[in-house]
């Protein structure tokens, strides 16, 4: 897809949000024929909601919008790879393509620790991709965490 650098570059600057909230900075976006259906970016300790991560968010905001819990067609854009958590709401909603930016070695779903887009015994398969504007997001990430210590 030739514009995967724009909406990665837009799932950046809700990381940059979700930062300046005091969040881990992750942020999310899905498209679908290059329409913005929906975005979003980690936000559980503002709500008190442990589900409430980036991808998660963008899957809420997307599904609102279309009117349906399935997002067939589209591609989630996000700037950390995936948890077990979101990677399960990816496949259940029908998501076609993962584009992420920065591995994510202790909790990552897409191949770091496990790899669940790949479990052949699920019904649904999802294209996955990294690597884009990697070095931003880990130099993001790094600079929040180094702020804390």
């Amino acid at each position: 897809m030739k514009n995967d650098r724009y909406w990665m570059g837009h799932a950046l600057e809700l990381a940059k949000r979700a930062a300046l909230q005091n969040e881990v900075p992750v942020g999310a976006v899905i498209v679908r024929d290059d329409n913005l259906l929906g975005e979003g970016f980690n936000q559980p300790i503002k709500s008190n909601d442990p589900t409430a991560h980036a991808e998660i968010m963008a899957l809420r905001s997307a599904c609102q919008k279309t009117e349906n819990y399935r997002l067939a067609g589209s591609t989630l854009y996000v700037t950390l790879e995936p948890c077990l958590m979101c990677a399960g709401a990816i496949i259940h909603a029908r998501v076609e393509r993962v584009v992420f930016a920065s591995k994510e070695p202790k909790t990552g779903a897409s191949g770091s620790c496990f790899d669940v887009f790949n479990t052949q015994q699920l019904n649904h398969y999802v294209h996955c991709e990294h690597g884009l504007l990697a070095k931003e997001s880990s130099t993001l990430l790094h600079d929040f965490f180094q702020a804390r210590r």
